[in-house]
């Protein structure tokens, strides 16, 4: 089956912008348990609810102001079987939370319709494991296999795409590429680097590209970096014909050691202004790039950094 709809290309001056850290900012900044890391149980807490509303305006005023396109998701990347099974949710129950994920950015994005060009919703597909883990046993079928459950259900919510974020390990990328392919909706991976510039599994950035899009007939729509800062990522940028389908950096707002960030127990900001200065270098070497956002330890005042670099160089 081929994809229904495809993400759109690139346009000379049109830029998207994503959400920010929706986990490190609703747990360290307004004080939510997270169980699991899940964002999608907080729907049923009206007081997160509000929460998560006010955060999810400041950052599309973040996109309004700065005339940029807007691609938003967040809240179902815990969303799969084991951890919805982690959490107590039947198979029915995990459904309908991606449901109401989507549901919930919709809304929020309809008080936007006459203010931002056009907004596109995402469904984030998390791995099957921790991502900070080498994930080594899963194997492409498997991967095929247990993401295809939530894909179907991102299918039926009418997402624009499906992200499939912080992913770290070849055989699990090339799974949910082929049961998106196989589905038909359209999918992006965003792979995630560690301190040593490679997956945590253990391939250089390049390799992975290549070695997913030859596995899968180019099946992802294109590739994104997320959850790394420039420190760790610009190391694996270099030149070839794989640099074209990467599209854009979703980094962390920090410089510390993802793990040694997961155990500080509060909210590492970083610099702001110089993340922002390090995300308009990399959009000016490589003008192709148009998808831009945050993630641990981001929220609307980097994002207000980035956006105005990359306004910059357009």
């Amino acid at each position: 089956m081929t994809n229904q709809k495809s993400f759109p290309l690139q346009k000379e001056g049109r830029f998207y912008l994503s959400e920010g850290g929706t986990e490190t900012e609703i747990l360290y900044k307004y004080g939510f348990e997270l169980p699991q890391f899940a964002m999608f149980p907080l729907l049923d807490n009206p007081e997160a609810v509000s929460k998560m509303q006010g955060m999810y305006r400041d950052y599309l005023d973040v996109v309004a102001m700065h005339g940029m396109c807007a691609l938003i998701g967040g809240l179902d990347y815990r969303a799969s079987p084991d951890w919805g099974k982690l959490l107590g949710y039947s198979p029915e129950g995990l459904s309908e939370a991606n449901h109401k994920s989507i549901n919930f950015l919709r809304e929020v994005a309809n008080e936007y319709a006459s203010d931002i060009p056009e907004i596109l919703i995402q469904g984030l597909v998390g791995p099957r494991g921790d991502a900070y883990e080498r994930n080594l046993k899963i194997t492409e079928n498997e991967a095929e296999d247990y993401h295809s459950i939530q894909l179907t259900t991102l299918k039926d919510a009418n997402v624009d795409l499906a992200l499939a974020i912080t992913f770290n390990n070849i055989p699990e990328a090339i799974g949910v590429a082929r049961a998106a392919k196989n589905i038909g909706v359209p999918l992006a991976i965003s792979l995630s680097l560690d301190s040593s510039s490679r997956l945590n599994s253990g391939p250089s950035l390049a390799d992975a590209i290549t070695t997913i899009d030859g596995e899968t007939d180019f099946a992802p729509e294109f590739y994104l970096i997320n959850c790394s800062h420039p420190l760790e990522y610009e190391p694996a940028i270099e030149s070839g014909d794989w640099i074209d389908r990467i599209r854009g950096v979703r980094p962390n707002a920090s410089k510390m050691e993802k793990i040694a960030l997961c155990k500080i127990g509060h909210l590492e900001e970083g610099d702001p202004v110089e993340l922002g200065v390090q995300c308009g270098d990399l959009a000016r070497r490589y003008p192709h790039m148009d998808i831009w956002g945050g993630c641990c330890g981001t929220w609307a005042t980097h994002l207000d950094q980035i956006a105005k670099n990359i306004r910059q160089t357009a």
